[in-house]
């Protein structure tokens, strides 16, 4: 009887039961890697291409609370020769909605804050020369009463685009009761 034995008696271990544990242990790890980047999604690919649009800024005017939510659209043209991806949409407020209609007619959204319903990432592609209509619906009830008077919110666009990777469209309006 060895040292060891006497020190610390040894239980005999199943083959299934090493096998098992084994097979643990290679999910605890993979899972490990994948969590902490070894798993992670490709390297992102930029494009050299750039959105842009006519209007970015708009004054809906004196709003009612009454009359329900008001929505404005905004033109995003890629006028270069590279496709351009839209991977985000997120809105400034809770009160504020976007939706985005491309050449094809298929719709996505509808986007709103960040941390509130649903998710703002997206893979939203434009083609070259393709235009794009993106909707903001703004709902000034939603503040309740004490939601009077002036309103700025935006609509934010986060691109592939090495040059210019954020658009904003923003607008803006004066609540009345």
């Amino acid at each position: 009887m060895g040292v060891f034995n006497v020190l610390l008696p040894m239980k005999k271990i199943s083959t299934t039961a090493l096998a098992y544990s084994i097979g643990a242990l290679l999910l605890i790890g993979v899972g490990a890697w994948m969590v902490w980047g070894g798993g992670s999604d490709a390297p992102k690919v930029y494009s050299a291409g750039t959105l842009s649009a006519a209007e970015t800024a708009f004054d809906l005017g004196t709003i009612s609370m009454g009359n329900g939510t008001v929505a404005h659209q905004y033109t995003v043209t890629n006028d270069s020769k590279e496709t351009v991806t839209i991977e985000k949409v997120y809105t400034s407020c809770m009160c504020t909605s976007a939706s985005i209609t491309v050449a094809s007619g298929k719709s996505y959204g509808v986007f709103g804050m960040p941390g509130h319903e649903g998710s703002s990432r997206t893979s939203i592609p434009v083609g070259p020369g393709e235009a794009i209509r993106v909707e903001a619906v703004f709902d000034p009830a939603a503040h309740g009463p004490s939601g009077v008077g002036l309103a700025q919110r935006s609509v934010y666009l986060e691109t592939n685009s090495s040059a210019s990777p954020k658009m904003e469209l923003s607008f803006q309006a004066l609540v009345t009761r």
